[in-house]
């Protein structure tokens, strides 16, 4: 597999009241050391915000880290702003406490794959860098 000759730009974003963002932050960090261009949001953003710094950073991917079980609600409403912003080719994933058929509920709903407590960096790293390599059109 070989890698893009741009960076990707990820966009990791904690949405929602949930005041918890070690993990936001160790994942982007490990983004950053991979090679990824990272913009981190903080806390407490909603989704209009989390989509307005995904049209102004020109990101690749919106990852969502979500806790506070909202992400029913939380990604497929990204994954539409996203959309209605002419942004479908953007990868929206994340991760937080999602149950499988959560999980394959957002997949049909248009959000990538979702990680879940005690899943390696390394395994989000390689999610991304394989979408990103696999697309034939970026823009």
């Amino acid at each position: 597999m070989s890698f893009p000759d741009r960076r990707v730009r990820i966009l990791v974003a904690k949405p929602g009241l949930d005041g918890h963002d070690r993990g936001a932050k160790v994942i982007a960090a490990a983004f950053r050391d991979a090679g990824f261009e990272v913009i981190y949001t903080g806390l407490h953003q909603t989704p209009e915000m989390v989509v307005a710094a995904a049209v102004q950073e020109d990101v690749d991917v919106v990852a969502m880290s979500v806790l506070s079980g909202a992400h029913m609600t939380l990604f497929p409403r990204v994954r539409d702003l996203l959309n209605r912003e002419g942004l479908k080719h953007v990868l929206l994933t994340g991760g937080g406490i999602i149950p499988g058929d959560d999980a394959a509920v957002l997949a049909d709903l248009g959000v990538g794959r979702v990680f879940g407590p005690g899943t390696s960096t390394t395994e989000a790293i390689e999610y991304i860098r394989d979408w990103f390599a696999e697309r034939e059109d970026p823009y």
